[in-house]
């Protein structure tokens, strides 16, 4: 079944927020969540480059709208979600990276990664969660999270840690939120093909890395499409507190 060719709209008549979705993976997943039927609202800081990707997704016939949002700004966050209205979906997608060894990271470089891939994200799902408690309808939280909250890379720890953390956050909010028919999952990718990595991996060290994936070779913006559908549906009804790793095996890889 290919969600992709506008034939299959499982999600018509949700709505479905993305933050940080100026860019990469959250572009991606407006972009899937519109194919697939769902009014979306792109959120992310730079404004510019929101319109830019809505403009483009508008010409795919994607229904979306875009919304401002520091996702580190409790206050922000709430005013977003008021006047926004309420949200079916939510896929909690905002998040960055400081690249350094540990003994070369500074105070600031945790302090950015752990605000906005950690503290954001538990604003905006619980803005999300309170909100869909009020209306009563129930809704999913979708986490984005990485193997790399599972398993060790070097020059990452703040990320690390932070990806650590959503993934209990993903499961102690699924624990509560169950009884209000709210599902909380989180999808963790391995190492994507894109733009910002694909110089390295075509040096001699980014190829070893790749040979140490069982599949040998990086994932693609289109290897979290299925699962990004079956959480944000109602294929995944009975499914809440669980972490799906797309990782071409990474993360059951040889020690």
């Amino acid at each position: 079944m290919n969600y992709m060719t506008g034939s299959v709209r499982q999600l018509a008549g949700l709505k479905a927020l993305v933050t940080g979705a100026s860019s990469g993976l959250g572009a991606h997943f407006a972009e899937v969540l519109g194919k697939a039927g769902a009014h979306v609202v792109m959120a992310a800081r730079r404004r510019t480059l929101l319109e830019e990707q809505a403009w483009y997704l508008r010409g795919k016939a994607i229904d979306v709208e875009v919304v401002e949002l520091d996702v580190t700004d409790g206050k922000a966050v709430e005013a977003a979600f008021v006047a926004l209205g309420p949200i079916d979906i939510l896929v909690n997608n905002a998040g960055m990276v400081r690249s350094a060894s540990a003994l070369k990271q500074t105070e600031a470089d945790w302090d950015a990664v752990i605000d906005v891939n950690l503290k954001g994200m538990f604003l905006v799902a619980q803005a999300a969660a309170r909100q869909m408690r009020a209306v009563g309808k129930g809704g999913t939280i979708i986490n984005v999270a990485s193997i790399l909250g599972v398993r060790q890379g070097k020059g990452v720890l703040p990320y690390a840690v932070s990806k650590a953390g959503v993934i209990q956050m993903t499961k102690a909010l699924a624990l509560e939120l169950a009884r209000h028919a709210i599902r909380v999952n989180a999808l963790a990718p391995g190492y994507l093909s894109t733009d910002l990595n694909r110089e390295f991996f075509e040096t001699e060290a980014g190829r070893e890395m790749i040979r140490r994936i069982p599949q040998r070779r990086l994932g693609e913006l289109g290897d979290l499409d299925g699962p990004l559908l079956l959480l944000a549906s109602d294929a995944s009804a009975y499914m809440t507190g669980s972490v799906i790793a797309v990782d071409g095996g990474h993360l059951v890889s040889d020690l």
